[in-house]
């Protein structure tokens, strides 16, 4: 493994010194059209950790595997909040339903309206590291990005290759080919899989994404929605949507505030984060959430103030929000007789205390 990744002490890009425009970040998090859950569904069976090969492919997978559950070995260059991936896509991308990396792979290039352009598989990981990790889009073709490729590619074809028979290892792939994505006529496959299924239905695999839930009989409620997260979500997120840390450390990750995703982030909008509360929160399910209290605690959650939209261009708050945020979600307004979200935002990719 590169040591630079693992000593990242160097505090080496921040939002402060940043020359970066925001024409230069186009919306690469519009979100995609789902689905509810498909009953009794065929989800892909994952391969064990454990069998990934030895040699220089499979080192890249375990880099990948290793940056996704402890994204904060990248903090100070390209994360600038207290997430890591695995918060979001749970069991380390794995997770059917929890916006797995396998699905996600085969779902790219895709075509974003939002940048009117094809986005490969590395541009949209470099939209997370911008938004949901509130930091800076490694470099095209860097190390982290390959690994993360690597590591989502492995997973997909590994479950892929189980699924219909074909035995063996991984086929490895090029740096290049791997940051491009899988759902593309030249992506590479083996026989069995080709015949068996098409491009669409691998970009659209049972399980993918955070599936969509009913929309709420009441329009969802900051202030029901309180109840709902002092009841269930309190203990693990803190009072005040901190995160638990110990030692400097976050074992649960702040939900607002100044260590969370920032303002351009997908769990941002109310809908996304409700499909995600719904179908994996609270942590272990002991207790489901109706729809009802998935969308209320999702509206709590969403709206308070959290680290800047990247693409803001000085103050122009109402300006972006009219903009990139003509969706469910609180950019550009007031809650109740607090200030407009998004006037006392939070910096973005600042250096950690």
């Amino acid at each position: 493994m590169n040591r630079n990744l693992m000593t990242l002490s160097g505090l080496l890009f921040f939002a402060l010194g940043n020359n970066v425009q925001a024409g230069d970040l186009p919306d690469k998090q519009a979100e995609l059209k789902l689905a509810a859950p498909a009953q009794d569904a065929d989800y892909l069976k994952m391969r064990s950790l454990a069998t990934i090969p030895e040699g220089v492919f499979g080192d890249k997978v375990r880099l990948g595997y290793q940056l996704f559950v402890n994204t904060q070995q990248l903090r100070g260059q390209y994360v600038g909040n207290e997430l890591n991936c695995v918060n979001c896509h749970m069991d380390a991308g794995r997770r059917a339903n929890a916006s797995p990396l396998w699905a996600a792979y085969l779902a790219y290039p895709a075509y974003r309206k939002k940048n009117d352009k094809v986005n490969s598989y590395q541009e949209r990981i470099q939209g997370c590291f911008t938004y949901s990790m509130n930091g800076k889009a490694p470099e095209s073709g860097s190390e982290p990005l390959v690994a993360l490729s690597a590591y989502s590619y492995w997973l997909a074809m590994g479950g892929l290759m189980d699924k219909y028979g074909v035995t063996g290892a991984v086929p490895e792939l090029s740096d290049a080919e791997l940051l491009k994505g899988g759902k593309r006529e030249d992506f590479v496959l083996p026989e069995a899989i080709a015949k068996a299924t098409t491009l669409d239905e691998r970009a659209k695999l049972p399980g993918r994404g955070f599936p969509a839930i009913p929309k709420p009989e009441q329009a969802y409620s900051p202030a029901r929605g309180e109840q709902v997260y002092r009841a269930h979500c309190q203990s693990c997120h803190g009072e005040n949507g901190e995160g638990l840390a110990m030692g400097g450390v976050y074992s649960l990750p702040p939900l607002w505030g100044p260590n969370s995703f920032n303002w351009g982030a997908g769990m941002h909008r109310v809908n996304t984060a409700a499909n995600f509360i719904y179908e994996n929160m609270p942590l272990g399910k002991s207790v489901q959430l109706s729809h009802q209290e998935a969308w209320d605690v999702a509206a709590f959650v969403v709206s308070h103030e959290r680290p800047q939209d990247p693409r803001l261009e000085g103050d122009k708050v109402m300006e972006l929000s009219k903009r990139y945020h003509q969706h469910q979600g609180y950019y550009g307004k007031s809650v109740g007789e607090g200030a407009v979200l998004g006037t006392q935002s939070y910096p973005i990719n600042p250096v950690k205390q």
